[in-house]
């Protein structure tokens, strides 16, 4: 049973990883160079799919909690040091960064034009540092899977 379960959190880890890097590092960006895709249509577009993004990442990281519960006494202490860095770079975006980051992209979709800001250099900081550690989290559990079979 706990092998199963560490697969499990091994999967959604790895699965994770992939949502971050296939929308923020692949499509984020690459929306802007489609053609007839102005700046308004881009940001609309990445409201809608940063906020189901975000929803979709609290729900792996709940996923991970309640699969997790009655086995982290046995997960190493560094598993549970990167798993709560996962917790607070999503908690950082989720109720700091995410907010102003819409209410930015919401005021140039309406034509106004923001003071220059480091809040979206932020997010990408922390999606960066997200990503190594849930990767580091997955692939530490996935060793602890190996070593008991």
């Amino acid at each position: 049973m706990l092998s199963i379960r560490k697969i499990a959190i091994t999967a959604i880890s790895f699965t994770w990883c992939g949502l971050i890097i296939g929308i923020s590092f692949i499509e984020s960006w690459l929306k802007f160079r489609a053609p007839n895709v102005t700046l308004s249509i881009g940001l609309g577009i990445g409201k809608l799919v940063f906020g189901v993004l975000n929803k979709i990442e609290i729900l792996l990281l709940f996923t991970i909690i309640i699969i997790s519960f009655n086995i982290m006494s046995q997960i190493l202490k560094i598993n549970k040091l990167l798993f709560l860095i996962v917790i607070i770079a999503l908690v950082l975006q989720t109720f700091w960064i995410l907010p102003i980051l819409d209410f930015r992209a919401k005021s140039i979709i309406e034509g106004l034009k923001p003071i220059p800001s480091f809040f979206h250099l932020y997010f990408i900081l922390l999606e960066l540092i997200k990503l190594v550690a849930l990767f580091t989290f997955g692939l530490l559990i996935n060793k602890s899977i190996n070593k008991k079979i």
